[in-house]
């Protein structure tokens, strides 16, 4: 009989020669527990997935009430299943008016390709902008604007008629004309390393699309649902997207995702043609029931000055390392910069051998990401940056 590992490296594709191939038998909290007992800090959350934990109640309980009553039932769109018009009546709450019309997917990749088909189909333009070192996904369409050459060039043609401009790059702007049709930017760039927009750059992106009828498109997929400090991202540089792309929390630990926009912007999907975006499991409702008891326990329990004091702790305790060049962060979105790729793979090594599961970034191999669960501890944060010394004391 075959083994689990045996299986996973024979029948399961990889998306890589060299996974992680952790044995896990279950998680709770902040904590990954391997099939052999060993327990680990898990500081990636699935990729700023699991922010109100692992294993927690609420999201359980929900789970088990909505499997109870239904799961699925239809395509998305034609029947009223109260798990997602709640959640999006939730979603809603939060955002400004103008985000008040919510269309569930089962991803960031999808929800960034119906974001793209919407600013297209509303403007009846076709030039899309992205940035160089964005991450959007992995389909087609997400694949078409994902800001790095290595990653996509094995899978063109893709679509046509996008631009990259650099982030921060105010010059750049003006690239942005009546041609284009959506400009498409993750407020906080996750995979470039998390790199924060310089003051005033945003507010300035969002007047240049004011200019041009673009439309503003943010990629919230990782920093959305109370990552950065804030429910969502853009809040903090007050500057409000016309179509704002989430994932990855969203659900709670369940994959889905959303694209939100006004009635205006979205009800051009439903006519010439109908069905301009249509999705079979998008908005499943024990993704949505889990999703929303995940965002309400967040709300309930884990504060903007909370997440913002675990971040200013970690960077307290980790700054004055030898190795640590610079600590780059929004919340608990942060980037240890270490400013050699040989150290820090040196350092995951380690990590993982003491008990910590860490990750770096897409296009950024000089730093390593610290995102753990909201809900871990000022206890924990002491214990996990204890380890990092360590480790870092061992790297050459």
């Amino acid at each position: 009989m075959f083994t689990d590992k045996q299986i996973f490296y024979q029948m399961l594709a990889q998306t890589s020669a060299s996974p992680m191939a952790l044995e896990i038998s279950h998680a709770d909290g902040v904590f990954l527990y391997g099939t052999d007992g060993r327990r680990y800090y898990d500081l990636i959350s699935g990729v700023s997935v699991s922010n109100a934990g692992h294993n927690n109640a609420e999201i359980k309980a929900a789970i088990h009430e909505q499997v109870e009553k239904y799961t699925h039932l239809m395509v998305y769109g034609e029947i009223i299943q109260s798990p997602q018009v709640r959640y999006g009546e939730l979603l809603v709450s939060l955002l400004p008016a103008q985000l008040n019309n919510v269309y569930f997917v089962n991803s960031g990749s999808e929800a960034t390709d119906g974001a793209i088909k919407l600013a297209k189909r509303y403007t009846g333009r076709t030039e899309v902008i992205a940035y160089k070192n964005a991450y959007h996904g992995s389909s087609q369409g997400s694949l078409s604007v994902l800001g790095h050459e290595e990653l996509k060039r094995a899978f063109r043609p893709l679509i046509p008629d996008v631009r990259f401009l650099k982030f921060n790059d105010g010059d750049d702007l003006a690239s942005i004309t009546e041609k284009t049709a959506c400009v498409i930017v993750e407020p906080v760039q996750g995979e470039a390393g998390i790199i924060l927009p310089e003051e005033g750059y945003l507010q300035k992106l969002r007047e240049r699309c004011n200019e041009t009828g673009a439309l503003l498109v943010f990629d919230e997929i990782q920093t959305g649902i109370c990552r950065t400090g804030r429910n969502f991202a853009f809040e903090h540089w007050d500057v409000t997207p016309d179509i704002l792309v989430l994932a990855k929390a969203l659900g709670g630990g369940m994959p889905l995702g959303a694209f939100i926009s006004s009635k205006e912007i979205m009800q051009t999907l439903a006519y010439g043609p109908v069905l301009g975006h249509i999705t079979t499991f998008g908005g499943h409702p024990v993704c949505c029931a889990a999703g929303m008891a995940s965002l309400q326990y967040l709300l309930k329990n884990i504060t903007n000055y909370d997440t913002e004091n675990k971040a200013e702790l970690f960077h307290s305790l980790l700054k004055d390392d030898i190795h640590v060049k610079s600590i780059r962060y929004k919340g608990l979105l942060m980037a240890i910069e270490l400013g050699d790729a040989n150290k820090m793979h040196q350092f995951m090594k380690l990590g993982l051998e003491k008990g910590l599961v860490s990750d770096w970034f897409l296009f950024c191999d000089t730093a390593f990401r610290i995102s753990p669960p909201l809900t871990i501890t000022a206890e924990e944060i002491s214990d996990v940056c204890r380890i990092i010394g360590e480790c870092l004391k061992e790297i050459r």
